[in-house]
């Protein structure tokens, strides 16, 4: 989907103000309210913003542990199956096919780093995984880093 200099500026409104109404970012912006809702339906609708909803941060609720695991998987098996088998330790926060030496690429948090062994050792549990490789994060400084590609494409700079 083609995004303009105009979709950008309503998706930094509503990144920088996520609490604010339609209404204030028509004030805000000086725009009509009904093109604030129908540029936000449209990309929504499009997928180019994802649904409105709180990301909650694990470090806030007991999880300051984050560690980045890359997983060999049982090939027999197939991603699908794993991923499910996967899916039911709430301490994986991310799960990504990927490509190179490793099958899948997870995020984890964690409340220590005893408690990561503790959920590496469940992953292997599953016998859905042959080998793993893991590193703890030790300071993140981005993430969910979108806005600024979003707004080159949107000024040409880009795509």
């Amino acid at each position: 989907m083609n995004v303009d200099a105009l979709d950008s500026k309503i998706v930094r409104f509503f990144t920088n103000s996520p609490r604010a109404s339609v209404l204030e970012a028509s004030r805000v912006l000086g725009i009509a309210r009904a093109t604030v809702q129908s540029r936000l339906d449209r990309l929504t609708d499009s997928g180019v913003i994802g649904s409105w909803v709180p990301h909650p941060e694990p470090s806030h609720f007991g999880f300051p542990v984050v560690a980045f695991c890359s997983l060999t998987i049982n090939q027999d098996l197939g991603h699908d199956a794993v991923v499910a088998a996967l899916a039911e330790i709430p301490e994986l926060i991310e799960m990504h096919t990927v490509s190179g030496s490793s099958d899948l690429m997870a995020r984890i948090a964690a409340r220590s780093n005893s408690d990561l062994q503790r959920v590496l050792d469940a992953m292997m549990a599953t016998k859905t995984i042959l080998r793993s490789s893991s590193v703890i994060v030790l300071n993140t400084h981005f993430q969910g880093r979108t806005l600024p590609l979003l707004e080159a494409v949107a000024s040409g700079k880009r795509g």
